[in-house]
């Protein structure tokens, strides 16, 4: 049996909070009409929730999902502001729980397919909630920005796959020697 204590996990929650915290701040400041500074940023916690996923299981990238989200939503409230924060949260969440998921159903298929697939439908949901409830009612077109932020994340989904499979070897590895129950 795998045991997933936060001293095993800490290499993942780290790397997930800072990419949110990151993106949070990120998010604020527009490129153009398409496209926000988090748009590059936030599509790296689908790798960091996926190489977690294929090393250690759904349960330690749901403890992962967990324990990143409430490290990054208070940091973000003094970093970014409540709304980002709020949002963030609720939209990170939802995502991840459902690419959690969609990993999992197809984590026997080819290697690649589970996080590209899991990324693809989760990036959906994640963008449709966080830019609804950050920017709504703003001067913002957060339509339009929403748009362009997905986009960056389905380009940035077929990207990391090579860094994925760069490090899946690694993170396994490292996973393994973590949770090796000691010789009785």
């Amino acid at each position: 049996m795998k045991t997933h204590t936060l001293a095993a996990l800490r290499w993942p929650v780290l790397a997930m909070t800072l990419v949110l915290v990151v993106s949070n701040i990120a998010v604020m400041y527009a490129i153009n009409d398409w496209l926000t500074w988090g748009a590059f940023t936030y599509p790296l916690v689908f790798l960091v929730t996926d190489l977690t996923n294929r090393a250690w299981g759904a349960a330690a990238a749901r403890k992962v999902a967990l324990m990143g989200f409430a490290l990054a939503v208070v940091l973000s409230v003094y970093l970014a502001t409540p709304q980002i924060a709020l949002a963030s949260g609720a939209a990170f969440l939802t995502a991840q729980l459902l690419d959690i998921a969609a990993f999992n159903r197809l984590r026997a298929q080819s290697w690649w397919k589970a996080p590209l697939i899991g990324s693809l439908i989760a990036s959906v949901i994640d963008t449709g909630i966080f830019f609804y409830i950050a920017f709504y009612g703003s001067d913002m077109n957060w339509l339009m920005l929403a748009v362009g932020d997905l986009s960056m994340k389905w380009l940035m989904a077929g990207v990391l796959l090579l860094p994925y499979k760069a490090l899946l070897p690694r993170a396994t590895a490292i996973a393994a020697r973590l949770t090796a129950t000691p010789a009785a």
